[in-house]
């Protein structure tokens, strides 16, 4: 008797959701550009490309400082160098498309 009257209900609960209709939904408006001088341009990385032989490197720097270069030989896979503790020590990063985890890692602060 209690599996009919749980059953009883919930098929009761069921149809009645059933039948309700569905809000009507309007596609959201574009949002406004932001204000002049609010968008910073220093925060965005800055990209030299140039051709060294046959290699073509592509130098990221932000804030005048680089931090990585991305390599592409003529004949081969691109590869990266990454400055990871901004003291000129380059590390080799062969992975392409996210394959490796980069943790972020900024300076807080310095003495």
């Amino acid at each position: 008797m209690r599996r009919f009257l749980i059953t009883f209900c919930s098929f009761c609960t069921f149809s009645a959701l059933a039948q309700t209709p569905p809000p009507k939904l309007e596609p959201l408006p574009e949002p406004p550009p932001p204000p002049a001088g609010v968008v910073d341009e220093a925060v965005e990385p800055q990209v030299t490309i140039r051709q060294d032989g046959e290699n073509r490197m592509e130098e990221y720097r932000m804030n005048g400082k680089l931090y990585m270069v991305k390599v592409t030989p003529s004949h081969g896979v691109p590869y990266y160098l990454i400055d990871q503790r901004g003291d000129g020590s380059w590390v080799r990063d062969d992975a392409i498309g996210g394959t490796r985890l980069s943790v972020p890692m900024w300076v807080i602060k310095t003495f």
